[in-house]
């Protein structure tokens, strides 16, 4: 596989996963226009589709896809966690 998890923008604190992940893989990032971003590894399993952390994110932080605030950390997010309505509280509806 080239890569694992799609960044859509270069600065994006999480990547979506391009096939199921399991723990203690190492995840291959690239960003949307074909820039490689290096590897996470992960510290949980991770379903096709959803997010990876790609740095820490502390508790009350923005947690950016798209190059904006998807979200804040309900608590805690490490590089390599798996990034979904456990550990996000969505500012969309709000």
């Amino acid at each position: 596989m080239a890569y694992g998890a799609l960044l859509h923008e270069a600065d994006d604190a999480v990547a979506v996963v391009v096939n199921d992940v399991a723990k203690g893989d190492s995840v291959r990032l690239v960003t949307l226009s074909g820039e490689e971003k290096g590897s996470v590894q992960a510290t949980e399993d991770i379903p096709l589709g959803h997010k990876i952390a790609v740095r820490d994110v502390a508790e009350g932080e923005d947690v950016i896809k798209y190059g904006r605030a998807i979200g804040a950390a309900s608590k805690k997010i490490s590089t390599g966690d798996h990034v979904h309505t456990q550990n996000v509280k969505s500012k969309r509806w709000a």
